[in-house]
């Protein structure tokens, strides 16, 4: 189906896709839930018209990049180890055109406009940490695919939060490669091929060494369990379980802490965790057995240190919690088993992984902090743990629905209006919304 921006205006007043935009943003069953999605849809078209004026016959789409939260398995990917997480109902949502050139111009709203040629995709040192990277590593990982890249127009628009760990850098990696994919793949590039492409270009263009963690829950969509023993072929296995009949919201609190300049505390971790595996000749911890690693653990510490001998107790801890959590979701036991799990693994990231703050600046604590309150408000009920890389930005709750209230209120009086988000779990990942 081919649709101008007019045309697609009118499909949405219709109700057209009415369904679509429910399964996506009003998860919570919400007319006005529904209502907003639709006006932020005539947002990016009527953007789309505004700054980029296509022509009147050409053919747009809309495009979605959702957040992502991760529920188990924090920093396990690296080491090929095993997570679960899961996409959310924060997205990048944007409505792009073919160009006919060979530029790619985004307008992000917030942000200044970029222009990337395809022409020039070889990586630039000045454009490390900002979207421009990100634009020109997943069109040249494209590229080296062996697919012709087009240009196109794209205005977007953000609600994944900032430093949130929902990884809006993910989730916009994941929208450009569905864009690519449709506009110079023919649609054929498959979830699991995007978010491969989307850690290519944030490790060699972006400058940040991630997993593939984040990519995948942005791809992927619902909640996934992935394995990452062969991190060029990932077992990934979608779980089927329905958070809305949980009994439990998932909340995402912001910190108020900066990620900022932490880019070496969370690159010591893998570097840490991957100098203990080299003692046994190993690339990841993955590949060493846990039983060889305990018997060896007097002369890791001497070798690597107790910081890194402790991180890879984590890993090998966690990497057990996250299929131990997929099965309990599996076998539907959230309230007992899966809610025992997150907690084991938010105490195992604060004590072992050592990711709740910042060694250079420990006065800085804001996580810990909202971790101790926190569980002061859930008293014994729920689980709470810090979320994504950690260091600082949020963390995670899962808050049973009659203590909700209190408990959002509790953690706004500590950390200001607004900083306690109420998310739900969305079945689609990436994904072209319309048409």
């Amino acid at each position: 189906m081919r649709l101008r921006c007019q045309d697609l205006i009118q499909s949405i007043h219709s109700g057209a896709y009415d369904r679509t935009l429910s399964g996506l943003y009003a998860l919570d069953g919400q007319a006005s839930s529904l209502d907003r999605a639709k006006d932020r849809a005539f947002r990016v078209i009527r953007g789309l018209q505004s700054v980029f004026s296509p022509s009147p016959g050409a053919s747009v789409q809309l495009f979605s990049g959702p957040g992502r939260t991760e529920l188990g398995g924090n920093h396990t990917d690296h080491q090929h180890g095993r997570v679960l997480c899961a996409s959310v109902d924060l997205d990048m949502l944007c409505c792009a055109v073919p160009n006919g050139l060979r530029t790619v111009r985004i307008h992000s709203e917030g942000y200044p406009e970029l222009e990337i040629s395809l022409d020039d995709l070889s990586p630039k040192p000045q454009e490390e940490n900002t979207s421009a990277a990100l634009v020109r590593g997943v069109a040249a990982k494209i590229a080296a695919l062996g697919h012709p890249l087009s240009g196109f127009d794209a205005y977007a628009h953000s609600t994944v939060l900032s430093s949130s760990g929902l990884s809006s850098s993910a989730a916009y990696e994941v929208l450009l490669g569905n864009i690519f994919s449709r506009f110079s793949c023919g649609g054929t590039l498959d979830p699991i091929s995007i978010a491969k492409i989307g850690q290519y270009a944030e490790n060699v263009y972006f400058g940040k060494p991630c997993g593939l963690m984040d990519q995948m829950g942005s791809s992927v969509g619902g909640a996934v369990a992935i394995d990452f023993a062969d991190p060029s072929a990932p077992a990934v296995e979608r779980i089927d379980y329905d958070f809305s009949r949980s009994g439990h919201a998932l909340c995402i609190v912001d910190t108020g802490s900066c990620h900022a300049d932490l880019t070496d505390d969370y690159a010591a971790i893998p570097r840490e965790m991957g100098e203990a595996a080299a003692y046994f000749g190993k690339a990841v911890l993955r590949e060493v057995p846990e039983d060889q690693f305990r018997a060896a653990l007097p002369a890791l510490r001497r070798a690597c240190g107790d910081r890194a001998v402790l991180r890879s107790l984590h890993f090998y801890a966690d990497d057990r919690r996250a299929a131990q959590e997929a099965a309990a979701l599996r076998a539907g036991d959230f309230a007992g088993r899966f809610l025992e799990l997150v907690n084991a693994s938010g105490l195992s990231s604060s004590l072992l992984l050592q990711n709740a703050w910042s060694a250079a600046d420990p006065r800085q604590q804001a996580v810990p902090m909202a971790l101790a309150l926190g569980s002061e408000l859930l008293d014994g009920a729920g689980a709470i743990r810090v979320h994504g890389g950690g260091f600082a930005g949020t963390i995670q709750a899962f808050v049973p629905l009659d203590r909700l209230e209190r408990f959002r209120s509790g953690m706004e009086a500590l950390l200001g209006p607004g900083m306690c988000h109420v998310l739900h779990i969305r079945a689609q990942g990436g994904c072209t919304v319309a048409p």
